[in-house]
C-alpha cells in the first residue's frame, strides 16, 4: 500500500503533546529536587583573552554549605571536546583544532570561559562561593572581527594555530569561472557582514547528574543522548559508556546549540560521581548569550556573471567566517559547505566556486543555528540577483524565472544533487499570493510612506546523521511503543511519529506512545539536527512496525488455523487470504505475549525541499521605523506527514528568520565584551513585529527516501531573512543596508548619512 494512502497520514491532527505541556506536565531538567541535591555556579572569564596565573580557592572552600570547588587542576584526567565534522584546505590538510577542556588550563580566549566550579548546598552559597574566588589574571590583546585576526599583527590565540588561521577552505572549480566571468557581458559584486546571533531558545539548558552504585544519570535537554553519550564517554569524561546514562525529557527549544556536549555537562557528571551526590546546573539568561554557541558571523563578498540574455554564468564567493575562540562540534561544515549546498539557489548556475578563510577570534565558539550556514548565503545569493536586475534594467522575477532549474535530478557546479521539484510552480504560487502589490504600494505612498516588495527563491539541503535504531512494540495490554533516537524539542515529533505507526498499523495515533531521550533504551540514534528527523524515525519507525507485524504472522496463523503464508495484514488486521476471517493486532499481541519490531535507518537522510517567499514592508522615512506587512510563501517539503505541523515549523522559521533580518545582533566591543547579554539588549522578534503568514504547499516527494519526506524545520528560516532584505532594500530604492536592518541604520540610509 502507498504511504500516502495509509489512514491518518496528511491529516492536519492537533499536536498530542500539547494538552500535558499545556497544563504543566511537562517534565525539564530544572524541574524536582533529588534528595541531597547540590547546586552547581560556575566562575566565568571576564576578559576576552588573558592568561590565567592563580586561582586561589582557600576563602571559597571554607564558606558555608560548600561542598567542592573544582579548578583546572582538579579536571587534569578530563579530555578535548572534539567536532564531529572537518574540513581540509586545498593541499588536503585538516583544520586546525586547538584542545577545549571542561575548565581552562592556560588562558581564557573568550568572555564567559569556564575557569572554576562551585558545588554548595543551596545555589546562594554557591554563588557567594564563587564570588570569593580570586583570579589573577594577565590580560592580552583582543581580536573581535575575522578579518582583523587574520591580519599580519593581529594577537595570537592558540600556539597551535598561527595567524589564527582554522583552515582556508575552498570548494568549486576556479577557473571555470574565471573563464566564465572573461565572457560575461556583466558582472554584479556586493559585500555584507551576516550578524552574529544567538539562539534564544525559552528552555536554557541546564544539566543534573545523578550518582547511582557507580552509575551517573545525566538529565539534561538535549537534541540527542546518544552523540552527547558517545562524546562525553569517549572524548571527555574518558568513561566506560556503561558509567554514564543520558536523559532527556521534554526540551524547550534546540535550533542547533543544544547538539554539541558543553563543559558544563561534563562537569557536573565529574562533580556528582566525586561527592556521590546529585549536582545540578540551571542556565541564567545572561549565561546562555556569553556561554552556548552563536551563529552566523560572515564576511563575504560575492560575484555573479550574466550574458547578455541575463543568463546566470557563474558565480564566486570570498569570504571570512568567524569560528569564535574554539571548533565548536559541527561547525567546521556550517558556514563551509553549509553555504556550498544552496549559494547556487534554484537556478541553473553551470560554474561556482568558493574561497573561504575561517578564523578564530576571542569570541564565544560558532555552531548551528537553524539554517546552518545557509541564510546568510541566500541572503548573499538573493541580493545580488536582485542587485543584478537593477543594473541590467531587468525585471527580479521575470530574470529568476529565466533561471530556475527545471530538470531533475540536478547536479550544481559544486557537486550537490537536487532531488526533485517544480521551482516554476513556486514562484507562480508565491506571486499569485501575493497578488495587488501595486495597488498597495499607491496606499502607502499616499500615506507618506515608502513600501517595498523582497523575494526569496531558496532552499536547504537536509543533513545530519542517519545513525539511528528504531523499535516498535505492540505490548500485551494493547499499548503501542515506539521508541526512536532523534529528540523532540518542540517541533511535534510525538505527533507525527504517532501518526506514521498508527497508519501502519490502522490504529489511531493516540494509541501510539513515542518514546525519545534514554541512552540506555537504544544501542545508537543520531538525534536532532539537519532538518532530517522525520525523514530519518519516520522511515525507521515505519519499517519497525512492518518488522513487528511480520513477527506476528506465526501467533496470527495459529489463532486463525491457516499457514503462515496465507496469512496477510490490512486495516489493523491479520487475515486468512481470500477469506473473511481475521483477527485484530491488539489482539494477536495480547495471546503472542507482545510484538516487536527493530530496523536500522538505510536510507540517505538528503532532500532539498525548496521554497519561495515573498514579503512586503512599509518604511516610515521620517523615523526608519518598518513594518512587515505582508509575508507569504509556497514550499516543497515533499509528503507532508501532518499539514499543521508543517505551517507550525513554517511559521516558527519564518519569525526566526525575520528577526533575524531587522533586530537580532550579538554585539561585542573592541576589547571583546558583550554588549548584547541579556534580552534588555538583544532584540527578539514579538507577535506584533510579525504579519500574518499564509503559505500553500506545493509537493514534489523526493526518489531519496521510501515515504517521499522532505526536511522542512530549516527551509522557511533560509528564506526569510532575503525576502525581508529584499523587501527594505526595495523600498530604500535599491540601497543596501547590512542585516539587522534596524530603524536607526535605514533612517541613515535615507538621510545619506553612515550606516
Amino acid at each position: 500500500m502507498a504511504f500516502d494512502t495509509l489512514p491518518g497520514l496528511g491529516v492536519p491532527l492537533r499536536r498530542l503533546e500539547d494538552s500535558r505541556l499545556l497544563t504543566g506536565g511537562g517534565r525539564y531538567a530544572a524541574h524536582g529536587a533529588p534528595d541531597g541535591l547540590l547546586h552547581a555556579v560556575f566562575l566565568r572569564s571576564p576578559h576576552a583573552h588573558a592568561r590565567v596565573r592563580r586561582v586561589e580557592t582557600a576563602m571559597a572552600r571554607a564558606m558555608p554549605g560548600v561542598a567542592a570547588v573544582i579548578t583546572a587542576d582538579d579536571t587534569a584526567g578530563l579530555g578535548h571536546n572534539p567536532t564531529l565534522t572537518e574540513i581540509f584546505d586545498a593541499a588536503g590538510r585538516r583544520h586546525v583544532e586547538p584542545p577545549r577542556y571542561p575548565i581552562t588550563r592556560d588562558a581564557v580566549r573568550h568572555v564567559g570561559e569556564i575557569v572554576a566550579m562551585v558545588v554548595a548546598e543551596t545555589a546562594h552559597a554557591a554563588r557567594d562561593a564563587a564570588e570569593a574566588i580570586a583570579v589573577v589574571y594577565e590580560p592580552l590583546p583582543a581580536v573581535i572581527l575575522p578579518e582583523e585576526a587574520l591580519t599580519e599583527d593581529a594577537p595570537q590565540i592558540h600556539a597551535k594555530a598561527p595567524g589564527n588561521l582554522v583552515c582556508d577552505w575552498r570548494k568549486g572549480d576556479a577557473e571555470a569561472v574565471e573563464a566564465a566571468f572573461a565572457r560575461a557581458a556583466h558582472v554584479t559584486r556586493l559585500t555584507q557582514r551576516a550578524a552574529r546571533i544567538v539562539a534564544g531558545y525559552m528552555e536554557p539548558r541546564a544539566a543534573l547528574a545523578e550518582w547511582h552504585d557507580g552509575q551517573v544519570v545525566l538529565t539534561t535537554p538535549s537534541q540527542g543522548v546518544h552523540v552527547l553519550h558517545r562524546m562525553l564517554c569517549d572524548a571527555i569524561l574518558r568513561w566506560p559508556r556503561e558509567k554514564l546514562r543520558v536523559l532527556s525529557h521534554d526540551v524547550g527549544g534546540g535550533f542547533g546549540p543544544k547538539l554539541p556536549p558543553y563543559p558544563e555537562q561534563a562537569l557536573v557528571c565529574f562533580a556528582a560521581d566525586r561527592l556521590h551526590r546529585p549536582v545540578r546546573w540551571v542556565q541564567e539568561r545572561s549565561e546562555h548569550h556569553l556561554a552556548d554557541t552563536h551563529a552566523r558571523d560572515l564576511l563575504a563578498e560575492i560575484a555573479l556573471a550574466l550574458d547578455d540574455d541575463g543568463r546566470f554564468l557563474a558565480l564566486r564567493v570570498e569570504a571570512v567566517a568567524n569560528f569564535g575562540a574554539y571548533v565548536s562540534s559541527v561547525n567546521p561544515t556550517i558556514p563551509t559547505t553549509g553555504m556550498a549546498k544552496v549559494i547556487t539557489g534554484l537556478y541553473d548556475i553551470p560554474a561556482a566556486h568558493i574561497a573561504m578563510r575561517c578564523a578564530f577570534t576571542n569570541t564565544c565558539p560558532v555552531d548551528a543555528v537553524r539554517g546552518a550556514g545557509k541564510p546568510e548565503a541566500l541572503v548573499l545569493l538573493e541580493r545580488v540577483v536582485d542587485q543584478a536586475a537593477r543594473e541590467t534594467g531587468r525585471d527580479p522575477v521575470a530574470l529568476r524565472r529565466l533561471n530556475l532549474v527545471r530538470a531533475f535530478p540536478h547536479r550544481t557546479a559544486l557537486g550537490y544533487v537536487y532531488d526533485s521539484g517544480d521551482y516554476d510552480a513556486l514562484l507562480d504560487r508565491a506571486l499569485a499570493l501575493s497578488d495587488g502589490f501595486t495597488e498597495r504600494r499607491a496606499a502607502s505612498e499616499a500615506r507618506g510612506r515608502r513600501r517595498g516588495r523582497g523575494l526569496a527563491c531558496h532552499l536547504h539541503g537536509s543533513g545530519g546523521w542517519g545513525d539511528e535504531t528504531s523499535v516498535v512494540r505492540v505490548l500485551p495490554d494493547g499499548t503501542v511503543e515506539a521508541l526512536t533516537g532523534t529528540q523532540n524539542q518542540g517541533q511535534g515529533h510525538l505527533t507525527a511519529y504517532a501518526q506514521v505507526v498508527a497508519a501502519r498499523f490502522g490504529l489511531r495515533p493516540e494509541q501510539v506512545r513515542v518514546m525519545q531521550g534514554d541512552s540506555a533504551a537504544l544501542p545508537r540514534g543520531g538525534g536532532t539536527g539537519g532538518s532530517s528527523s522525520t525523514i530519518i524515525s519516520s522511515t525507521t519507525l515505519k519499517r519497525a512496525a512492518e518488522a513487528a507485524i511480520e513477527a506476528g504472522k506465526d501467533a496470527a496463523a495459529e489463532m486463525l488455523e491457516a499457514a503462515r503464508a496465507d496469512i496477510e495484514f490490512a486495516d489493523g488486521h491479520y487475515q486468512v487470504a481470500g477469506t473473511d476471517r481475521r483477527m485484530a493486532l491488539l489482539a494477536v499481541a495480547r495471546q503472542a505475549g507482545g510484538l516487536q519490531g527493530t530496523a536500522e535507518f538505510d536510507s540517505t537522510v538528503a532532500s532539498w525541499p525548496a521554497g519561495v517567499a515573498v514579503a512586503e514592508v512599509e518604511l516610515d522615512p521620517e523615523t526608519g521605523a518598518v513594518t512587515l506587512d505582508r509575508f507569504v510563501a509556497a514550499v516543497d517539503a515533499g509528503t507532508v506527514v501532518n499539514p499543521l505541523l508543517l505551517a507550525g515549523q513554517l511559521h516558527g522559521g519564518f519569525a526566526a528568520g525575520i528577526g533575524q533580518a531587522l533586530l537580532e545582533q550579538a554585539v561585542y566591543d573592541a576589547d571583546g565584551q558583550l554588549l548584547s547579554a541579556t534580552l534588555m539588549d538583544y532584540a527578539m522578534p514579538r507577535a506584533g513585529d510579525l504579519p500574518a503568514f499564509a503559505h500553500e504547499s506545493v509537493p514534489a516527494p523526493t526518489p531519496n527516501n521510501p515515504l517521499g519526506i522532505k526536511g522542512v524545520g530549516e527551509l522557511p528560516t533560509n528564506g526569510a531573512p532575503a525576502a525581508v532584505a529584499n523587501a527594505v532594500t526595495d523600498a530604500l530604492g535599491g540601497r543596501l543596508v547590512d542585516l539587522p536592518m534596524t530603524a536607526a541604520k535605514l533612517w541613515a540610509a535615507l538621510n545619506k548619512e553612515g550606516i
